[in-house]
């Protein structure tokens, strides 16, 4: 057989594993990959190359930066900030219809800012949101669907542990790429907001006026969260201008989280140590994938299929290629999670994109973007799932209220493809 039809047989077998044997990613891609591997080059070279990519990945220095950011988001999950920054943004906007929604979006952004997963978001946010919007009258669909859509900013508002995994796949730099998620990350929540004020203003029944709060209780709560804030911008205001590395950053929102588990004495010996014991979990998980993305990488670039896709398409305009990695994408979200789709489709478009000319810190925005629905679109949507069943309710009803909220995500995304520079400003300044 030749090269590119082994390419072709893997990439088909790494979606059976993955779709119908239900196999953990990160050990459908090491198989495939390192049998691919073994069967273009030998079963010799392809044990070594294992070995040396599995320690020449591991050693990076950039992926230091992932359990940093975990241990963050694990200490400020745990001193239970999400429901401070509820408070907050509900004090500020939910007096107004669907002002408990719009709030959620709110928080679920800054807690973005500090955590940097959705899964988190959406276990927090969940407790944190619904159980008071239920409380207000405001519809489950539409309650259960803000939170769960709302979640998805977890992975494109920095710190990102799936953008980091992009760099390291990709060999983009990490700290431009966490810098270009910015704008991005807030035009996707102030597009969230949008449709969540839209509908309920639209359909009065799902989401009834609440309280106004004084100018006493705004500023009341809103003094329980300033650190949230300044943590973000002493980190990526240091990676900005070249203070920190992304490392360095991450070290620093680490210990400063752990300042504020002190300071506010919601800490205690058993969540001190449940936090890192979570992060050395989360970090293993995360490791193996990353080491069998890029053996799989390394698969699909002896086999020349990223080469002869990229030759098959090469009278293909840029913009038409792009809106079909768009598709590919958002068709692959209905049976695929997030991290599947973009390890996968990153090692076969990366090439062919950046070729066309696309900027690769731009295409790792974009494809965050793409990634996004995934998270929410039946059957496998996990941030859907996760809201159901925190919430108890039926994963039809979130499936359903998330539903509104992916014209918000598609709008999100197309403004960032017609408009690169939203994503690349901010890194081209950087030193």
């Amino acid at each position: 057989m030749s090269p590119e039809l082994v390419g072709a047989l893997g990439f088909v077998a790494l979606l059976f594993l993955i779709l119908v044997l239900r196999f953990p990613i990160a050990f459908a891609l090491l198989f495939v990959g390192v049998t691919g591997y073994a069967y273009l080059t030998g079963p010799d070279i392809a044990l070594a190359k294992l070995g040396t990519d599995v320690f020449g990945t591991a050693k990076g220095y950039s992926l230091s930066v992932i359990p940093m950011f975990v241990l963050m988001g694990l200490f400020l999950g745990t001193t239970g900030v999400g429901k401070d920054l509820f408070r907050a943004f509900n004090a500020w906007f939910g007096h107004i219809r669907g002002g408990l929604a719009v709030a959620t979006v709110g928080a679920c952004s800054a807690f973005a800012a500090v955590c940097g997963s959705s899964i988190a978001s959406a276990a927090t946010m969940a407790t944190v949101a619904v159980p008071p919007m239920l409380a207000h009258k405001y519809r489950e669909d539409y309650a259960a669907g803000t939170v769960a859509s709302a979640s998805t900013l977890g992975i494109l508002i920095p710190p990102s542990t799936v953008m980091v995994i992009y760099g390291v796949i990709t060999q983009e730099p990490i700290g431009k790429l966490l810098i270009a998620e910015i704008i991005p990350g807030l035009i996707a929540a102030g597009l969230l907001g949008l449709v969540a004020w839209s509908w309920a203003k639209l359909n009065p029944a799902v989401a009834p006026e609440a309280y106004r709060s004084t100018w006493q209780e705004k500023l009341a709560v809103t003094k329980l969260v300033w650190p949230i804030p300044a943590i973000f911008l002493l980190m990526f205001g240091g990676i900005y201008g070249g203070v920190f590395t992304p490392t360095e950053a991450g070290a620093m929102g680490a210990f400063l989280s752990l300042l504020y588990f002190l300071f506010t004495r919601r800490m205690n010996w058993r969540s001190f140590i449940e936090a890192f014991r979570e992060t050395v979990k989360v970090v293993a998980m995360l490791m193996l994938v990353i080491v069998g993305g890029v053996i799989f990488g390394h698969f699909m670039s002896i086999s020349h299929l990223p080469l002869l896709i990229k030759e098959a398409l090469a009278g293909v305009s840029p913009t038409l290629l792009l809106l079909l990695v768009f598709i590919i994408y958002f068709a692959a979200g209905f049976v695929m999670d997030e991290m599947a789709i973009l390890i996968i489709f990153t090692n076969l478009f990366y090439p062919l994109l950046t070729g066309a000319g696309y900027s690769g810190i731009w295409f790792g925005v974009v494809s965050i973007l793409f990634a996004l629905l995934a998270f929410l679109t039946p059957p496998v949507g996990i941030i859907s799932l996760v809201t159901a069943a925190i919430t108890k309710m039926r994963s039809e009803t979130v499936f359903k209220g998330t539903t509104p909220y992916w014209l918000a995500l598609i709008g999100a995304t197309i403004l960032i493809m017609v408009f690169p520079e939203l994503a690349t400003f901010l890194p081209d300044l950087m030193r």
